[in-house]
C-alpha cells in the first residue's frame, strides 16, 4: 500500500502545481494575442481548471476503469459547489454581478439534468457520449460569442485585472503552457495508478475513490483560485470558475470517457450521487440568480449550509460502501 499511497499523494501535489502553471500560462498567452478578457475567463480558464479532471478521466477510461472517470467528474461537481464555494464564501461572501454568469446558471442546471437523463438507463454508451460532446461544442460556441461581445461585463473587468497582475513575457507564458501540460499528464497517470491500486487493496469500487479522493484532488486548483479571487473581491471569477468547471466536467469529461469506453452506471449513483449533484446545482441556481428582489449572492450562512451538505454526503457515501465487484 505504501507505493500506491505515495503515488496518489505525489500525483495530487504535481497535479495542483501543473494545473496552476498551465492556466496561468494559457491565460497570459491569450492576452498576448489580444483575446478578450471575458473570453479568457469563460473558456480558457474554464478549460484549464478542468484539465485535471479531463486528463485523469481520459486515462482512467482508456485503462479500463470508467467508474473512476465518472466518479471523478460528478464527484468534482459536488466538491465544486458544496466544498469549494462553501469554503470560498466563508472567506468572503460571494456577490454575483455578472450578467453572463446569470445566463450560465440555468445552463449548468439543464446540462446536469441532461447528464442524469442519459445515465438513467444504467449506461453511458458511445451515442450518449457523443451527444454530450455535441452539446459541449454548442456551449463552447455560445461562450465564444458571449465572450467576444460582453466586454463591459463584471467578469470581463475582473479577468482583465487578473491578467494585468500576472503579466509575463510571451516566451515564458508558452513555456509554462508546455511544462504544465507535460507534468499534468504525467501526474494524472501517477494519480490514476495509485487510486486504482488503493481501491483494489481496500476492496471498494473505483467509483468511490473517484467520488472522494480523486474528486477533491482534481478540484484543488479551483479551490486555490476561488479563495484567492474572493479575498481580492473578484466574486464573479470565483463563481465563474465553478460554473465553467461543472460545465466542462458534465459534458467534456464524461463525454470523452464515454466515447473511449461505455460507462456502466451503478444503481447507487442514480439514487445517491446524482440526486446530490442535481440538488446542489438547483440550490446554486437559486442562490446565484436571486429572486423577489434579492440579488444573487452566497453569504456565510449559506456557505455553512453547503459545507454541512458536503460533510453529510461524504458520511452517507462511506456508510453505504460495498465491496468492489
Amino acid at each position: 500500500m505504501l507505493m500506491p499511497v505515495l503515488a496518489l499523494l505525489g500525483g495530487l501535489i504535481l497535479l495542483v502545481w501543473s494545473a496552476d502553471r498551465f492556466v496561468e500560462g494559457a491565460s497570459t498567452t491569450a492576452g498576448h494575442f489580444q483575446v478578450p478578457p471575458l473570453l479568457v475567463g469563460m473558456v480558457i480558464v474554464g478549460f484549464g481548471t478542468s484539465a485535471p479532471e479531463m486528463v485523469v478521466s481520459t486515462l482512467a477510461a482508456s485503462q479500463g476503469t470508467p467508474g473512476l472517470a465518472l466518479g471523478n467528474a460528478w464527484g468534482s461537481n459536488i466538491v465544486n459547489i458544496a466544498l469549494i464555494l462553501g469554503v470560498t464564501a466563508m472567506v468572503a461572501p460571494i456577490a454575483v454581478k455578472s450578467v453572463i454568469l446569470r445566463k450560465e446558471l440555468p445552463l449548468v442546471t439543464a446540462v446536469t439534468l441532461l447528464a442524469g437523463w442519459l445515465a438513467w438507463d444504467g449506461e453511458l454508451g458511445h451515442a450518449d457520449a457523443w451527444l454530450l460532446l455535441g452539446v459541449f461544442a454548442a456551449v463552447t460556441a455560445w461562450s465564444i460569442i458571449e465572450g467576444l461581445r460582453g466586454s463591459d461585463d463584471a467578469l470581463a473587468t475582473e479577468t482583465a485585472a487578473e491578467l494585468q497582475a500576472h503579466a509575463m513575457p510571451l516566451p515564458r507564458s508558452l513555456m509554462w503552457v508546455a511544462v504544465g501540460l507535460v507534468v499534468l499528464v504525467g501526474s494524472s497517470q501517477l494519480l490514476v495508478w495509485g487510486a486504482v491500486q488503493i481501491a483494489q487493496s481496500l476492496g471498494v469500487s473505483d467509483l468511490v475513490i473517484g467520488l472522494t479522493v480523486v474528486a477533491i484532488g482534481t478540484s484543488l486548483p479551483e479551490l486555490a483560485s476561488c479563495v484567492a479571487a474572493a479575498r481580492k473581491g473578484e466574486h464573479d471569477i470565483a463563481l465563474g470558475n465553478v460554473l465553467g468547471s461543472n460545465l466542462f466536467n458534465s459534458l467534456a469529461v464524461v463525454g470523452i470517457a464515454g466515447a473511449i469506453s461505455p460507462v456502466a452506471i451503478e444503481p447507487e449513483v442514480l439514487t445517491r450521487d446524482f440526486p446530490v449533484m442535481l440538488g446542489l446545482t438547483i440550490i446554486l441556481f437559486a442562490m446565484g440568480w436571486g429572486f423577489r428582489g434579492r440579488k444573487g449572492r452566497i453569504n456565510r450562512f449559506e456557505a455553512l449550509a453547503l459545507l454541512a451538505v458536503y460533510v453529510g454526503y461524504t458520511g452517507w457515501l462511506f456508510t453505504t460502501l460495498k465491496p468492489a465487484a
